[in-house]
């Protein structure tokens, strides 16, 4: 009998050391997989939603033009992208306001105005260019832009006005794991992954105009302004509490990762079949196009609906920025989680710019490539500025205490500021001497 008390008492210490040892080890994990996906959200739809059309272009032309010599560029273009929407988590979740009303309260009503006044002319360009990839989209497939668009204007009203934000958010989420499309198109145009492989870790380049312009463009098109102020405003719509700030960031990373991985592939895709072709695309309709051929239709169908997608997505998100913006900066109630009568000029804002957007598409003959890239230039001399304020306000320890960037910070984050600046200006500057050839 005292044996069996002995092993009874030596089998309830085991008993009691194996819960302790799961309260310390598994329990704080299982918890923090909980709390990242409470948080999850605005860095990965934020991150996914900047391949949109003008993104897709970007990258299909590159692999189209120039194979995937360019496919190195990838790596610290995420990296670059990682610190930047870091900062901009960093600053939301500390000081609980968006970069518009910081900006104001830093910068001043006049100056906040003018810098708003040309991402907001920026911002309704790429709108008209979301809605313009949902007509290319379904023009691939038969469907005339006067039935797709306005009914693609209704989609993207009713559903962030009539439905729940956590709803809409994980809707969102969804789009996002749409972009797989553009990973299996890829597969099927069967590319040699060896050559992938080295061209990704192996840097190839060039010192001629055609390729700087293009390595500029793909730099451009992954960092826009827009994406901070949509960024800062759904983390502190979010209520992310600083204590659990490292949830918010990685889900910036993960986003981050993201995008650059799905334009991998588009990349891939086009290198492998246009290029090595010696075909010559000009949009990303004729990109879809010439998959059928060289990839197969199924292989169009899905790049079709990535286009489609992404223009949906993107469609839903610009409004929504472009009304957090304004509101912010001038001191109106915001946000998707109100109602009506709590921010009726955020739900104006966002009602006129899909208003806009699809009138503009409509109008026949409008010369929609024109006024979309002088939207792109207006936010590509709008990016530099924001950048600089993003780094006055993350060094200023009056708002942000002890989260302000330290030197190894700083040291990087001014070297990529320095970096993006140069570059985006180089595009405009070469864009705008193209037009005088």
């Amino acid at each position: 009998m005292k044996g069996e008390e002995k092993e009874s008492i030596i089998s309830k210490d085991e008993q009691e050391k194996k819960h302790i040892y799961w309260k310390k080890s598994w329990l704080p994990r299982l918890r923090g997989i909980g709390f990242f996906l409470a948080i999850l959200g605005p860095g990965i739809i934020t991150s996914s939603v900047d391949n949109d059309v003008g993104g897709i272009t970007t990258y299909s032309l590159c692999g189209a033009n120039f194979g995937l010599r360019m496919l190195w560029s990838l790596i610290p273009i995420t990296i670059c992208l990682m610190v930047v929407q870091e900062m901009c988590t960093r600053i939301g979740v500390v000081t609980g306001k968006g970069l518009s009303d910081l900006i104001r309260e830093r910068f001043g009503i006049k100056f906040t105005f003018y810098l708003l006044i040309g991402i907001l002319i920026g911002n309704l360009g790429t709108i008209i260019a979301e809605f313009a990839g949902v007509a290319a989209s379904m023009e691939i497939v038969g469907l005339s832009k006067y039935m797709t668009v306005p009914l693609a204007g209704v989609l993207v009203w009713i559903l962030v006005l009539k439905v729940n934000y956590k709803k809409v958010e994980k809707i969102f989420l969804v789009a996002c794991s749409l972009y797989v499309a553009y990973i299996i198109s890829a597969f099927l145009a069967h590319p040699d992954w060896n050559t992938v492989v080295i061209s990704l870790v192996k840097p190839q380049i060039e010192l001629n105009t055609s390729y700087l312009v293009m390595l500029t463009a793909v730099v451009g098109t992954t960092i826009a302004p827009w994406m901070q102020f949509y960024l800062q405003s759904s983390v502190v719509e979010k209520g992310v509490k600083i204590e659990y700030m490292k949830y918010s960031q990685t889900d910036t990373f993960v986003g981050s990762f993201i995008v650059n991985f799905i334009a991998f592939f588009i990349i891939v895709v086009c290198a492998t079949t246009i290029f090595a072709n010696g075909l010559k695309i000009e949009t990303v309709k004729d990109a879809a196009i010439a998959l059928t051929p060289l990839a197969g239709y199924y292989a169009t169908l899905l790049f079709s609906f990535g286009l489609l997608n992404a223009s949906l997505f993107a469609a839903c998100i610009l409004p929504i920025t472009t009304a957090f913006l304004i509101c912010e900066g001038f001191g109106w109630e915001s946000g998707v989680d109100k109602k009506f009568t709590e921010a009726p000029q955020f739900y104006t804002l966002y009602s006129l710019s899909i208003l806009f957007g699809v009138i503009f598409v409509l109008i026949p003959n409008i010369p929609l490539l024109n006024i979309i890239f002088i939207s792109q230039v207006i936010l590509g001399l709008s990016l530099p500025i924001v950048m600089v304020i993003m780094l006055i306000l993350i060094n200023d320890r009056r708002i942000m205490g002890k989260y302000a960037n330290n030197v190894r910070n700083n040291i990087i984050s001014y070297a990529i500021v320095s970096v993006v600046t140069i570059m985006t200006l180089a595009m405009i500057f070469f864009s705008i001497a193209d037009l005088f050839k």
